[in-house]
């Protein structure tokens, strides 16, 4: 049963994006969109919106280096070890969870120091770039992006930010269980 579980994941994982791509082109088709001249002028909004997040870029960033080199990773990694070890996440991948919400591109140097350790086809190694795919950069959309539009209340984005990304880390290691059999 789990060996044809993983072959149906191979499957749908070299088949979603050439799905998602001719899907969203043939709906634009089908809806007279001139799907080339929309991707282009978009780009244009996203180089806009590039440089006015800088300032909140820096700021985020300014802070997550803060809160790494004070050591508050390293005791909020300790006292949530024992909930880790409850679910079968190695305690390795923990900093990484944790700063994921926070930093993308933190998380993705400490994921990138965990293959480095560990290996990228080691479980931790696979187990890390799964959690990274399902995951989101939670204070960093609500930081920068909802301060560039100046949006001041923003409700309940960051409880369901952070659900989502709860429930992405439990994803990651059912499915990293499943597939690697560990």
């Amino acid at each position: 049963m789990v060996e044809i579980f993983r072959s149906v994941i191979n499957i749908i994982s070299a088949l979603a994006i050439p799905i998602f791509i001719v899907v969203f082109l043939g709906w634009g088709l089908v809806k007279k969109v001139k799907v080339y001249e929309v991707f282009v002028e978009g780009a244009k909004d996203g180089f806009n919106t590039a440089v006015r997040i800088i300032p909140f870029l820096v700021a985020m960033l300014f802070a997550i280096g803060i809160f790494r080199a004070s050591g508050a990773m390293d005791v909020v990694v300790y006292l949530l070890s024992p909930v880790t070890n409850l679910i079968g996440m190695p305690a390795e991948v923990l900093p990484m969870a944790l700063l994921r919400p926070l930093s993308g591109s933190g998380s993705m140097g400490l994921m990138a120091e965990l293959m480095k350790t560990n290996g990228v086809d080691s479980f931790i190694g696979v187990l890390a770039s799964t959690l990274y795919g399902s995951s989101e950069t939670t204070f960093y959309i609500l930081a920068v992006y909802f301060g560039s539009a100046g949006i001041k209340n923003t409700r309940h984005a960051l409880p369901a930010g952070l659900i989502a990304d709860f429930f992405g880390m439990l994803g990651a290691v059912f499915i990293t269980r499943i597939l690697f059999g560990v």
